[in-house]
């Protein structure tokens, strides 16, 4: 079942099985957990996407943790565990998804791009010497 998780998916599936003993995670800790596993600088908050944690709560629930998705009403993503997996509803998940569009959420891509990187911050340039004016020069009379 792993198999047909993509990339995102095994980082949050990895961030949950980390914190395995705690009872509730929020959206925002695990978020944070994987930006710290792989090495992200930037995009500090980031979320996550609803699908995404849906279907590693269902693989969770497959292996025997179970899990239930529940949104508050600032449309942060709570998972509890439960003693079955319980899916967010859907007036909730609509709600959500809505702002989804509006929201950063980390994605394949910006793993793909650390993966290059291998994790490392980028370089800024050197800053180059800069020339001073003497502006009085030009109103010496």
């Amino acid at each position: 079942m792993e198999q047909e998780l993509n990339k995102i998916q095994k980082e949050i599936l990895k961030a949950m099985e980390q914190h395995g003993e705690k009872s509730l995670c929020t959206e925002a800790f695990i978020a944070k957990t994987i930006r710290d596993n792989i090495k992200i600088e930037g995009k500090n908050k980031a979320g996550l996407s609803l699908m995404d944690i849906e279907k590693v709560v269902e693989v969770l629930g497959n292996k025997g943790a179970f899990y239930s998705v529940h949104i508050n009403s600032a449309n942060d993503i709570l998972v509890k565990k439960d003693s079955e997996t319980k899916l967010a509803d859907a007036d909730s998940k609509h709600r959500r998804l809505a702002s989804e569009k509006s929201m950063s959420v980390l994605s394949n891509k910006d793993l793909s791009q650390t993966k290059k990187s291998k994790g490392k911050p980028k370089n800024k340039p050197n800053r180059t010497e800069s020339k001073k004016l003497n502006v009085n020069d030009y109103f010496l009379d």
